[in-house]
């Protein structure tokens, strides 16, 4: 099992093209395998993916608006993923609240991933929140829901925080999930991996029964700089895998 982090996690040492080609230097010294975009800061693609091969990174996935995969904005979107490598790729969020809001990013997210199957192989998910596990006035669950039309990358704290039980949660979507967040934190506070009360041995544990290949770590609110805190889980995270 490979390990990557999601770039969000040091966004504040990433300002530019610059910056953002030091910080994927700083992630492959700290021993991260692969890295998940959350924002490419203007940079081209040929020049991400050179960086990468010269640091020996993958890239995994990344995080882009759901407006990038609409009908006209699909095909750049999709040459620039594959020009990276990435066999998925997906959003961080969109709009869930209600039935009608989770069938059009279902749909919007699930047109654009039966494209890239057929022209890159490549999968399109939807990352979670909380908010995707309280149910909608006809009782189904948001992540049901857009999870019916594409795949899915499961944030085990947010579901844990949400009151999911991640093992259960993990067999159940096998079949969908193409990545797992791993993250901690304390009342819904995100905290680096082990520092939380989140059952990150028991995630962990589900990946490897689903055969995940990767799992990726991510902190929404990283102490004190994002690299001392991602270099804190990794080192918790290979103590357990």
């Amino acid at each position: 099992m490979k390990i990557a982090v999601q770039v969000y996690s040091v966004r504040e040492h990433i300002k530019d093209t610059e910056t953002l080609l030091k910080a994927l230097e700083e992630i492959k010294k700290i021993g991260y395998d692969g890295v998940e975009f959350a924002g490419y800061f203007n940079t081209d693609a040929e020049t991400i993916k050179a960086k990468l091969d010269e640091l020996g990174l993958e890239a995994v996935g990344g995080h882009i608006g759901l407006d990038d995969f609409l009908k006209g904005k699909l095909e750049k979107t999709l040459e620039f993923q594959n020009t990276l490598g990435v066999k998925s790729v997906g959003v961080g969020g969109a709009p869930h609240r209600t039935m009608l809001e989770c069938k059009a990013t279902g749909k919007i997210l699930g047109n654009a991933q039966k494209y890239a199957m057929e022209k890159y192989g490549m999968k399109v998910y939807y990352h979670n929140h909380c908010e995707e596990f309280k149910p909608l006035r006809n009782k189904q669950l948001p992540i049901d829901v857009i999870g019916s039309y594409c795949s899915l990358e499961i944030d085990t704290y947010w579901s844990y925080f949400a009151g999911a039980d991640n093992r259960s949660l993990l067999l159940d979507k096998k079949d969908n999930i193409v990545h797992i967040h791993v993250k901690d934190g304390i009342n819904g506070k995100p905290k680096a991996l082990g520092e939380g009360d989140c059952d990150i041995p028991a995630v962990i544990a589900a990946a490897k029964e689903i055969g995940l290949e990767w799992v990726i770590v991510e902190n929404d609110d990283p102490v004190p700089t994002g690299f001392e805190d991602i270099a804190r889980s990794l080192k918790y995270i290979k103590g357990i895998i």
